[in-house]
């Protein structure tokens, strides 16, 4: 399979979602600028609706399906954040829609599928990781004759996701580097298009916890290679990865590297001090980086941007995080 949507197919995904979804804020942050040396500018899209930039990409894919594709209905499978966007536009469509998620997914993320859903929506709970959730969402999709949404590799998707980049560079267009969560890849492949498109010298790094790490297993060689994977506060990052996406981010980034757990957490709990921001561990692996030291690159001088993906994380995950790693930020 090849996805390569243009900038042509993001402006029209920001025409739509114009309207539809917060222009989320972007901040100069001091804190993370005087610990790096770099002029550090953050995009807080755990402000967004639903708290999550995943509403971008499953509206875009929602509205653009047929009456014939509506009609049979949709099946899609999510860590959790995708799901709220499906299941909004599925209540506002009245489009009938399963969820699948696997165990791992945070009781929040499953509340807020069945509130926005509503009667339209039906939640299933499969397995215990992300590619679990997958099978069940292709499976149901063969068997019953759904329409399958996936929550990265579609060029719908990603050209909504793309529109987090296109903000960030309206906002700050002379960025010399990103830092961008690398899940499935939807997220990170939309604003390299964006950012690289309107700004062509910009690097572009994707950032993964270790706990789950295909895409810097897979990135010298080029070709997706298994990994293991651990439970992960970044619970919104783990999963295989397709080869369309990672031979696309290869066109387009620099590379990928991972933090730890321990550094993951310590940025969740450094945002709430810093900040006063409420920050998923999907959302807090570029800040992570940033504090860790980890950025292959030196930093001195640079403007440096970072996308702050989400921010729905369980109440008592969050508790327990502050407590462990909040003392003596």
């Amino acid at each position: 399979m090849t996805i390569n949507p243009s900038i042509t197919d993001v402006l029209r995904a920001y025409r739509f979602l114009r309207n539809r979804v917060r222009h989320t804020p972007v901040e100069r942050s001091f804190p993370l600028s005087e610990r790096t040396g770099a002029d550090v500018f953050v995009k807080w899209e755990n402000t967004q609706f639903c708290g999550s930039f995943k509403i971008r990409g499953a509206l875009n894919k929602m509205f653009s399906l047929t009456p014939e594709e509506r009609a049979r209905g949709v099946v899609t499978p999510s860590s959790g954040n995708h799901g709220q966007g499906v299941a909004f536009a599925a209540a506002q469509l009245g489009v009938k829609a399963v969820v699948c998620v696997p165990g791992a997914c945070p009781r929040t993320k499953r509340q807020a599928i069945q509130r926005l859903g509503g009667e339209w929506v039906e939640l299933r709970v499969v397995g215990q990781l992300y590619d679990d959730a997958e099978h069940e969402a292709h499976r149901l999709a063969e068997a019953e004759g759904m329409t399958f949404v996936s929550s990265y590799e579609d060029a719908f998707v990603i050209s909504g996701a793309a529109t987090v980049g296109l903000e960030l560079m309206m906002d700050e267009p002379e960025l010399d580097l990103l830092l961008v969560p690398a899940g499935g890849g939807g997220l990170m492949n939309g604003v390299a298009l964006a950012a690289r498109t309107l700004r062509p010298d910009i690097r572009i790094w994707g950032v993964q916890s270790v706990a789950s790490q295909p895409w810097v297993a897979s990135w010298e060689g080029g070709r997706v290679v298994e990994v293991e994977y651990g439970d992960s506060l970044a619970d919104g990052l783990t999963g295989s990865i397709p080869q369309s996406l990672l031979d696309l981010a290869r066109t387009r980034m620099e590379g990928c590297f991972a933090v730890t757990e321990e550094e993951i957490g310590r940025a969740i709990a450094f945002l709430h001090a810093e900040h006063h921001q409420v920050v998923e561990g999907a959302g807090a692996v570029g800040v992570a980086s940033l504090l860790a030291g980890r950025v292959p690159e030196d930093l001195s001088g640079l403007r440096v941007g970072v996308v702050i993906s989400g921010g729905n994380i369980d109440h008592e995950r969050l508790m327990t995080v502050l407590e462990r790693w909040g003392k003596g930020l």
